[in-house]
């Protein structure tokens, strides 16, 4: 997640909302530093003074999250954190729990409240109260012992973000097992790419499902998902579509409106706080995703944290993020259920009905708490929209915006064409840590563009390339103390060398992101876009490598590459450069058949914004792409960026020279 605005300066900085008092005061994270200050004997009069005490007690902040939010667990730990050591650091040794147990304790007290709101771009509104939903995971999660899921086995799904892929993720983490999903719009090979290294033994998939006004029928993809996940031994098709809608489904795969015929007792199974919960991917770079394996016990704390009181959610609030199953933000969406908050899913098009669709969805459910990737505010706000005109949103507080930046014009449209008063939100952190490092928080004011500052628990900072903190100058985030959400290990990687590879080889024994920031010294920060070669669409993350791949095995492609360079104005730029089979050009049938491939064989997501004709791709020496410095190029850097020594042919970079050139003079 990354949010940057247009450049500006001090002078230029400009205010756009501030907290009154009362809410404040009336806010969780207030009602906690005053817990805090009571139980430790402290004075935390403001975010500052709460932050720097959250990260020099580490130890003693985790443990008061746990009590103060009153973790469900079957045994307490020994030890909240065994060193400060990255990687290596355990968390809460000795602890039992178990992530659905959390998420479901709502049930206790209030059975019959909803607990989610399905809908649809047609199909009725589904609703499932906490004792339904508490009842359909039991009833799943026995259906899984019952084929002998174990604790550690992989379920992975193939679905939309839809009630019953709730329940899926909630019945796999009840048994212990490890979850896995991925959107309705990736191909056999992209599911391939992430789940076959994981070997899953159950794969959930939907019949099908609506999209722009159009039935997508999924029946014909449970064969070839068969033939590339070799290892899964039964399918759950997801039935939500009358039977003559759809393809025919073969008689072996279980029916999940069978399965809730069938009652059973809730049962969570009892894990250990590092256990793993489930598994995300990263973009890819090199080679095929890497499988991020989070915790358990890490996942609870940090949303507790990152949402409870940095969110501000509580029981009551109806929250909302638009968003795809693929994405980290849609885990972080089912963190709203440990707050006892509803929460709302849908699986439409965003546009289905008015480039507002969102927003309608806000007001007609009455939303208090709204998340969302940049470009479905952006789309809005370039149609010309005024929703405050059509819709009530009286309820809503606020709006946290990630996934890529948001141009400065948007944050002015928020508070026009919205609401005047709102929490505008930008937080950034990842799928690294299914959660963010810096952010909002209810204490401090909203001013364009920027992030009001690290998060609690977390000591972010910017730091130079010699390892020196820096402020006020553009440098690299860095994370000097871990975070309980932070990967247990890469899928495998027995030795953790991709780990380290990936957070701690430029600074060890400190992470870095991989995000260029400028830290002002009263601690805010504005972040400036990804410093390596991750292609960044809607928050989703891809590498390169995944689209690459697909584009060479297209007949008349010799060679290609794909970079995503954020622009000054929050605007993105995706231009895939195609190097065509000797003797031949890159018409424009090249270009649809590419276009094709792309759309089937990796997500419509990721067809790229320009498709263009090059003499050849530039590599390293060891034959490594330079998709970075060409990058910079893009986003304005000169061409003494280049490093020439390191190319194989240096004319090859003077030709991107060139064309970054030609680029911005348009």
């Amino acid at each position: 997640m990354a949010t940057s605005p247009e450049d500006q300066s001090d002078s230029e900085r400009t205010f756009l909302w501030g907290p009154q008092p009362e809410d404040v005061e009336g806010s969780r994270m207030y009602d906690f530093a005053r817990w805090v200050e009571e139980r430790h004997g402290l004075s935390l009069p403001d975010y500052e003074a709460l932050h720097r005490w959250s990260v020099d007690r580490l130890e003693d902040f985790w443990r008061d999250i746990w009590d103060y939010f009153g973790v469900v667990s079957s045994a307490r730990e020994t030890q909240v954190l065994s060193s400060r050591e990255m990687p290596g650091a355990r968390w809460f040794t000795g602890a039992s729990l178990n992530y659905a147990e959390n998420s479901l304790a709502a049930v206790a007290d209030r059975p019959d409240d909803l607990a989610i709101i399905g809908d649809h771009e047609t199909a009725p509104t589904a609703e499932l109260t906490w004792k339904q939903l508490e009842a359909n995971v039991a009833s799943l999660a026995q259906k899984l012992r019952d084929l002998g899921v174990r604790p550690g086995d992989r379920v992975a799904a193939v679905l939309p973000n839809i009630p019953e892929t709730v329940v899926a993720l909630m019945a796999t983490a009840a048994v212990g097992a490890v979850w896995s999903v991925v959107n309705t719009d990736f191909g056999p090979q992209g599911v391939a790419d992430r789940f076959a290294q994981i070997e899953p033994k159950i794969l959930l998939t939907v019949d099908g499902y609506d999209y722009a006004g159009r039935l997508r029928d999924m029946t014909g993809t449970i064969q070839p998902l068969r033939e590339v996940l070799p290892t899964v031994e039964r399918v759950i098709l997801v039935d939500q579509r009358d039977p003559a809608e759809v393809g025919e489904v073969p008689s072996d795969v279980l029916r999940y409106s069978e399965i809730l015929r069938n009652p059973a007792e809730p049962r969570y199974e009892q894990v250990p706080f590092d256990h793993p919960l489930w598994i995300l991917y990263s973009s890819g770079t090199t080679g095929r995703p890497k499988g991020i394996v989070h915790s358990h016990g890490g996942v609870v704390v940090e949303f507790l944290k990152a949402l409870g009181l940095h969110g501000d959610v509580s029981a009551g609030d109806r929250v909302y993020t638009a968003v795809a199953t693929t994405w980290m933000m849609w885990n972080l969406h089912m963190g709203n259920l440990l707050l006892g908050a509803t929460i709302l899913t849908y699986d439409g098009s965003p546009t289905f009905g008015g480039p507002d669709k969102s927003l309608e969805l806000v007001a007609r459910h009455g939303v208090s708490f709204f998340g969302t990737g940049a470009a479905v505010l952006a789309m809005a706000e370039h149609a010309g929209v005024r929703p405050n005109t059509r819709y009530d949103f009286s309820r809503l507080r606020t709006i946290l915006v990630t996934g890529s930046s948001l141009p400065g014009p948007v944050w002015d449209w928020v508070y026009e064409a919205v609401t005047p008063d709102v929490r505008l939100g930008s937080d950034s952190g990842g799928t690294d840590v299914t959660s963010a490092f810096v952010g909002s928080n209810p204490f401090m004011d909203v001013y364009r563009g920027e992030l009001m500052g690290a998060y609690l628990g977390v000591d972010a900072q910017s730091w130079n390339l010699r390892g020196q903190r820096v402020w006020d100058e553009v440098g690299e985030l860095v994370l000097t103390t871990p975070m309980p959400s932070m990967p247990l290990y890469f899928w495998n990687d027995e030795d953790g060398s991709r780990l380290r590879e990936a957070y701690f080889e430029l600074f060890p024994g400190t992470w870095r992101q991989g995000d260029w920031v400028t830290q002002s010294r009263d601690g805010r920060i504005v972040i400036h876009g990804r410093s390596d070669s991750t292609i960044n669409r809607g928050g989703i993350r891809m590498g390169s490598s995944d689209i690459t791949h697909v584009v060479d095995q297209v007949d008349g492609v010799a060679a290609s590459m794909v970079i995503g360079a954020e622009l000054t104005g929050g605007d993105y730029y995706m231009p895939l450069f195609v190097v065509p089979q000797p003797g031949t050009r890159l018409t424009e049938e090249l270009k649809d058949q590419i276009v094709r491939s792309i759309r089937t064989e990796v997500s419509p997501r990721y067809v790229p914004d320009e498709i263009i004709e090059a003499p050849a791709v530039p590599r390293t020496r060891t034959g490594k792409l330079l998709e970075v410095p060409v990058k910079r190029l893009f986003q304005g850097a000169g061409p003494e960026s280049l490093n020439r020594a390191s190319a194989e042919d240096a004319e090859v970079l003077d030709w991107y020279v060139d064309a970054a050139r030609e680029f911005r003079a348009r």
